[in-house]
């Protein structure tokens, strides 16, 4: 089993800027990527960013490209997700999702999943 445990959601204004971190134990060998998720109150779950933990392959949501940005500590095996230029659509809640193979923008495709933490954006 794999755990996953995000941190660093929060409250900011728009324009700002937060990092989410979400740190994996157990039987890390069993995921090969990872992925963020949000979701808004009323929406669904939508894909933000993924990563690859071999080859550090990334991908991005039309919405958050050129704002965000994923990235990984294989030593720590630790995701970040760097989000600058907040705006206040994206306020949810934000998820970290682990997989075997490569990322995919389906949440389906994700076995595991923290419990997500409340990203804030005030405008």
């Amino acid at each position: 089993q794999v755990q996953l445990v995000e941190s660093g959601g929060g409250l900011v204004q728009a324009g700002g800027s937060l990092r989410l971190s979400c740190a994996a134990s157990g039987r890390t060998s069993s995921v090969s990527a990872m992925g963020w998720f949000r979701q808004a109150p009323g929406k669904e779950r939508e894909f933000v960013a993924g990563i690859n933990w071999s080859g550090g392959g990334t991908y991005y949501a039309d919405s958050v490209k050129g704002r965000f940005t994923i990235s990984r500590d294989n030593s720590k095996n630790t995701v970040y997700l760097q989000m600058n230029s907040l705006k206040p659509e994206d306020t949810a809640i934000y998820y970290c999702a682990g997989r075997k193979y490569i990322a995919t923008i389906s949440s389906d495709d994700y076995n595991y999943w923290g419990q997500g933490t409340q990203v804030t954006v005030s405008s």
